[in-house]
C-alpha cells in the first residue's frame, strides 16, 4: 500500500544548501551550475532557516537594479516561512501537499534539522517502484 511509504525511503539526502550570509551572486552562480531551482538556507547547526528561489533571485536583482546597487545576501532575500514535512510522512500526505500547494520540492526536517528533501519527482519514482513491485506478484487466483 502506498500509505506505508515514507518519505525518508525516497527523499534526497545530498542537497545544495545556503547560509544566509552567502553572496546573492554565488548563490545564483551555484543554482546554475547545479541546474537547480531552488534550495534550502541553513544555518551553522544545519537547522532550515529559509529556502532561496529562482524567484527570490529575481527581486534580489531587480530590486538592486532599482536602487543601482545590484548584490547583497541570500538572507536579504530568502523565503523565511517555508513548508516542511518530516521523514516518517507517507507518500499520500506529500502527494496532496503538492497537489494542494505550488511547491516542486518540500524540505524534509527531523529534530529541528534539515535532512533532505522530497520532490514530485521522488514521489512519481516511488509509486513507479510500487507499481512495479506490485505488478509481479501473482493476481490470487
Amino acid at each position: 500500500m502506498l500509505k506505508s511509504i515514507k518519505v525518508r525511503d525516497y527523499m534526497t539526502r545530498r542537497l545544495v544548501t545556503f547560509r544566509a550570509e552567502t553572496d546573492l551572486f554565488t548563490a545564483i552562480h551555484h543554482l546554475l551550475e547545479h541546474r537547480i531551482s531552488g534550495a534550502p538556507v541553513v544555518d551553522d547547526c544545519g537547522r532550515l532557516v529559509g529556502l532561496l528561489s529562482e524567484g527570490d533571485c529575481l527581486h534580489g536583482i531587480l530590486s538592486g537594479a532599482y536602487f543601482e546597487s545590484a548584490g547583497g545576501t541570500v538572507g536579504n532575500y530568502m523565503t523565511h516561512e517555508v513548508e516542511t514535512i518530516t521523514p516518517e510522512a507517507d507518500i499520500i500526505e506529500v502527494s496532496q501537499r503538492f497537489l494542494q500547494g505550488r511547491r516542486r520540492r518540500i524540505p524534509v526536517v527531523e529534530d529541528g534539522r534539515l535532512i533532505g528533501q522530497i520532490s514530485r519527482h521522488d514521489v512519481l519514482r516511488a509509486v513507479k517502484e510500487f507499481a512495479q513491485h506490485d505488478a509481479g506478484k501473482p493476481s490470487g487466483h
